[in-house]
């Protein structure tokens, strides 16, 4: 009894069986007290005596003598009993799935190598892993959600995002870029705050919509922060602005696996970026210093050692292809 008890608070669906539980606890006080009343008998009397009718023990010493007392038991039995039944039915359920799923193997492992990690739960989430997922890209999310119900290949740390050991267990550390979401700004922050303590360098970026967070989460080292409502206010603008200029940027997300950061090269450094844009096959999109891009339209940054390029480049049988690193 205990143990199925313990199990109760563990299975994904224990909201509704608190809510059985609770719902049979108060047929039973309810319903002993009526039946007291009824039968003219001590409140601990009816007490036993719907307890054993409530787990259909049914001892048959205490039994109703009059029509009311009847009525009585008769609702006790059709409510409590089926209560108890769906609650236990529930938790029994989850326990053999539990059994499944380690019998066939079906538990995610956490991946080996790196991986991305995703923290946090949001409207947006789904699309993103699907995308990675696609890709093959190894996922870890940290988010309070049933990793039944996580995408295939996913591993799923199940906890609260904004708890230090919900977000040691996640490994950041061996995390090479990690994305934080959430139901509010303030969690977003909180987030990246544990992030930051235990992966120092680890390349973060994060959905907020809050300035006055954005500016914080740069003061963390935060290198990207991104409002999707102000992104998706913008790609439309310009696209009823400009409808080619809409039209490149959709196409640049539909070749999202063309895209690839690589290493300028020590040929290339204290030369301007449009030189290379003229020389390197494919698209220069830009230059990545310090962890943070420029498009190299307002100036014409000088390479320096150590920069990187963002490129778009094609591959036979293909308009694009990705390179050895997917940015």
């Amino acid at each position: 009894m205990i143990n199925l008890l313990l199990r109760a608070f563990a299975v994904p669906h224990r909201r509704h069986v608190l809510i059985l539980l609770a719902s049979s606890v108060g047929v039973v006080l309810l319903g002993s007290g009526l039946f007291a009343l009824a039968e003219d008998l001590p409140y601990t009397t009816g007490l036993y005596w719907a307890v054993t009718t409530a787990t259909t023990v049914g001892y048959g010493d205490v039994t109703p003598h009059n029509p009311i007392g009847r009525l009585i038991a008769s609702l006790v039995m059709l409510t409590s009993i089926p209560l108890l039944a769906a609650a236990f039915a529930i938790v029994a359920g989850a326990s053999a799935a539990a059994g499944i799923r380690r019998i066939l193997n079906m538990h995610t492992q956490f991946p080996e190598g790196t991986y991305r990690l995703i923290v946090g739960m949001s409207p947006t989430v789904p699309a993103i892993i699907d995308e990675l997922a696609g890709a093959g890209i190894p996922v870890v999310q940290v988010a309070d959600i049933d990793p039944a119900s996580a995408h295939a290949g996913v591993h799923v740390v199940r906890g609260n995002p904004t708890d230090e050991a919900v977000i040691a267990r996640a490994k950041p550390a061996g995390a090479e870029q990690a994305l934080i979401t959430g139901t509010s700004d303030g969690d977003v922050l909180v987030s990246a705050v544990l992030l930051r303590k235990q992966a120092p360098g680890l390349a973060i970026t994060a959905l907020v919509d809050s300035p006055s967070v954005r500016e914080a989460l740069h003061d963390l080292g935060v290198q990207q922060t991104v409002s999707s409502s102000q992104l998706l206010s913008r790609t439309l603008a310009a696209a009823l602005e400009t409808p080619h200029a809409g039209e490149m940027m959709a196409q640049l997300v539909g070749q999202r696996d063309s895209f690839a950061e690589v290493d300028a090269g020590s040929a290339a450094v204290g030369r301007p970026l449009s030189a290379l844009r003229g020389e390197r096959l494919g698209l220069v999109l830009g230059l990545v210093r310090n962890g943070e891009f420029n498009l190299g339209l307002a100036d014409d940054p000088v390479i320096e050692a150590g920069d990187r390029l963002l490129v778009a480049e094609a591959k036979p049988g293909r308009p694009a292809a990705a390179g050895a690193h997917r940015a």
